[in-house]
């Protein structure tokens, strides 16, 4: 007979979230409109149970949340199934073909769609408590290193980045389209791995496998299109390989791949170029990876489940009364229904980006999250990090481990300090770029120490 209070317990569920046809896009700098369906979006949600212990793990194919949302999102789910909030991760996968819960850029928010996801995330909680049985679980990794790229470079004195918060240049270029015979090098090295958490019944039936990879997304797609894109891929794929019952749920969530995509520009032709083939290549192979690894896991029978949770106040870089000014005076110019995302076009896109940050607290709430499943811990981060944030509190850790970004909020681009130094996309100030150049090594080093706290 099972006991209840030894047994690990686990339930996987997903919900379609995809949005209707006309809804808002989120993930380019001016707004676009759903006009195709090319697979279906979905919240899917892990949650596993032991004795008192309840946590639970939702991914969803969206570009951003926020943590106003995700905290009203919370509530619902502790008002309906008791589990407290500091024991729900709920992130978002970041593939940029999604329907708009939050404003980014010159995208405004949909709000009726932002109002109907909530409801579709509790449910998929909900299906996933329903299905609890006794489980196993396991950690795994593999290397998966040819899909990932660091996106920032530097490049020779032909090519002159300018940023346009600061109008002067930039030492490196983020993603140099039309530049790269002046390319010299990548800044940094990209996170290799792709890690898992697998989970199977204890009479042998998949429940579920979570992974994480730090690629941002593929985005082999055309404006317009909603696509769960390389994530959605791979869950698929792993459901065909494993051949599994009807209630698996595959994830892929989103790791520490602020600077990473898989855009090569010193080798254009490495990737098909048909719409839909790259992620789709990407994707299967990343799931072919996990199944050639699953034979040789380490399985637990009744892991301990723990949670750890805290709430940093981190200050922000915020524009002076000049560069407000300054701002103002670039905005009273206009046109900006015509704005065209070049060196022009940006700068006013940051000016007003200025304006808007200036009514922001002088402090961001940046919640941090440790999830501990037996021998192993999974971290979660509210922002897009770089990889080498993940890679080094993985170096920190002498268990399995890997971090989910974009969960439980989002803060933003928080790059480490040398990065923010060298400037390019993800550094120049703006709604979702404003942490102080102290930020990434404030949360890294609080992630760590919970990490190793008993």
């Amino acid at each position: 007979m099972t006991d209840s209070a030894t047994t690990c317990w686990a339930g996987a569920a997903q919900v379609d979230t995809t949005p209707p046809l006309g809804t808002v896009i989120n993930g380019d700098f001016v707004t676009h409109y759903a006009t195709f369906v090319h697979d279906p979006l979905h919240a899917k949600a892990l949650v596993l149970r032991k004795g008192q212990t309840t946590i639970a793990l939702v991914v969803v194919d969206i570009c951003v949340m926020g943590q106003e949302l995700l905290d009203y999102t919370k509530g619902l789910i502790t008002m309906e199934h008791g589990i407290p909030a500091s024991h729900q991760m709920i992130s978002s996968t970041h593939t940029h073909a999604a329907g708009a819960v939050e404003e980014v850029h010159m995208v405004q928010a949909d709000l009726s769609y932002r109002n109907i996801l909530p409801g579709l995330i509790l449910q998929a909680v909900g299906e996933a408590l329903d299905r609890l049985k006794p489980a196993q679980i396991a950690f795994g990794k593999t290397a998966a290193a040819d899909h990932v790229l660091c996106r920032r470079y530097y490049m020779d004195g032909s090519y002159v980045p300018i940023n346009p918060v600061s109008g002067k240049p930039d030492k490196i270029k983020t993603n140099p389209f039309g530049g790269e015979a002046s390319i010299l090098r990548a800044v940094a090295s990209p996170d290799p791995e792709l890690c898992f958490l697998a989970v199977r019944g204890l009479d042998g039936d998949w429940i579920s496998v979570l992974g994480n990879y730090s690629l941002h997304y593929v985005g082999d797609w055309e404006n317009g299109t909603l696509s769960a894109d390389y994530f959605g891929v791979f869950s698929d794929a792993l459901k065909e390989k494993l051949n599994t019952p009807m209630n698996f749920v595959g994830i892929m969530s989103n790791g520490t791949s602020g600077d990473i995509n898989i855009w090569d520009f010193l080798d254009q032709d490495r990737y098909p170029k048909t719409l839909f083939e790259k992620s789709k290549l990407i994707g299967e192979d990343l799931a072919a990876r996990v199944v050639a690894t699953l034979p040789h896991l380490e399985w637990e029978d009744n892991p301990d489940l723990g949670v750890v949770y805290g709430e940093l106040s981190v200050p922000r870089r915020m524009p002076s009364l000049e560069e407000l000014d300054e701002a103002a005076g670039i905005l009273k110019k206009g046109n900006l229904e015509n704005l065209i995302p070049n060196v022009e076009g940006w700068k006013k896109l940051y000016a007003r980006e200025q304006l808007l940050l200036a009514a922001f607290p002088p402090t961001a709430c940046v919640p941090v999250q440790v999830l501990r499943i037996g021998s192993g811990s999974i971290g979660a981060l509210p922002g897009e990090f770089f990889a080498s944030t993940g890679i080094t509190i993985k170096e920190s850790f002498s268990g399995p481990y890997f971090t989910i970004t974009l969960a439980n909020g989002n803060v933003g681009y928080v790059p480490p300090a040398e990065e923010l130094d060298l400037g390019g996309y993800e550094t120049w100030r703006c709604r979702i770029s404003n942490l102080c150049a102290e930020a990434e090594e404030k949360i890294r080093t609080a992630l760590i120490a919970m990490l190793h706290s008993h």
